[in-house]
């Protein structure tokens, strides 16, 4: 049984070929996952983004950079996926889109959100540029959470960049700090229905500090993400 938390997660977005998700989510499924767990590379989820027919979305975490890097040399140097990285590549056009991302909190993580029948994992995620991303998360904590919890977002999960370099270069990571929250939904309405309803909000930045203001100018990236049948987190 998995004890340690993830305190490393990739958040990694891969554009696909036309028609090509479900051949490399069948591959993945059949090859990736559990041979990734077995040398300390945690597959968390596996999605289909809901907005992009072309887009696989997967979540993977490690307790700490050291074992990141050593389980990624063992799975990119190993028997898998030097069997089937051929297959896997030749659905893709780009497999750059990828966030090293941190859990802002101790308790913070993916396992403590609620699993049961197949729902969907939504994000937002703030371009922070110079923003310090902890005096973000404390105004998000104290200003937004609330509110989202009163529009149906009971449970979030907060995570930022990891701005420890990357030491496994093989796999770029995006250079930019964000902030990303993430919350489960029973299904893409009820997804929708908040939406639509933290759309409507009128105000909430009214007090934001000054120095906090340039994360809040662009619209946040939004995910939907809907688990694929053998995904891990459902």
């Amino acid at each position: 049984m998995r004890v340690e938390k993830d305190r490393i997660i990739e958040l990694r977005q891969y554009t696909l070929r036309g028609g090509r998700r479900d051949t490399l989510i069948d591959l993945f499924e059949a090859q990736f996952i559990e041979s990734q767990n077995a040398e300390g590379a945690h597959v968390i989820g596996t999605f289909r983004d809901l907005d992009d027919p072309d887009r696989f979305v997967w979540l993977r975490g490690f307790p700490d950079m050291a074992v990141r890097r050593a389980a990624l040399e063992r799975f990119y140097g190993g028997p898998v996926w030097q069997a089937h990285r051929d297959a896997a590549n030749a659905t893709m056009i780009d497999s750059d889109n990828v966030l090293m991302l941190r859990p802002m909190q101790p308790d913070d993580g993916f396992d403590r959100l609620a699993r049961g029948e197949p729902g969907l994992l939504g994000a937002r995620i703030h371009a922070l540029g110079d923003v310090p991303a902890e005096a973000f998360a404390d105004w998000f904590d104290a200003a937004v959470r609330p509110m989202l919890a009163w529009l149906g977002a009971t449970e979030i999960v907060t995570l930022a960049t990891e701005t420890a370099p990357n030491d496994f270069p093989r796999l770029p990571i995006r250079p930019e700090r964000v902030f990303a929250w993430f919350a489960r939904w029973s299904d893409a309405e009820a997804e929708q229905a908040f939406a639509a309803a933290f759309a409507s909000e009128s105000g909430w930045r009214d007090g934001v500090p000054e120095a906090l203001l340039p994360a809040l100018v662009a619209k946040p990236e939004r995910l939907r993400l809907a688990p694929t049948q053998g995904s891990p987190f459902r």
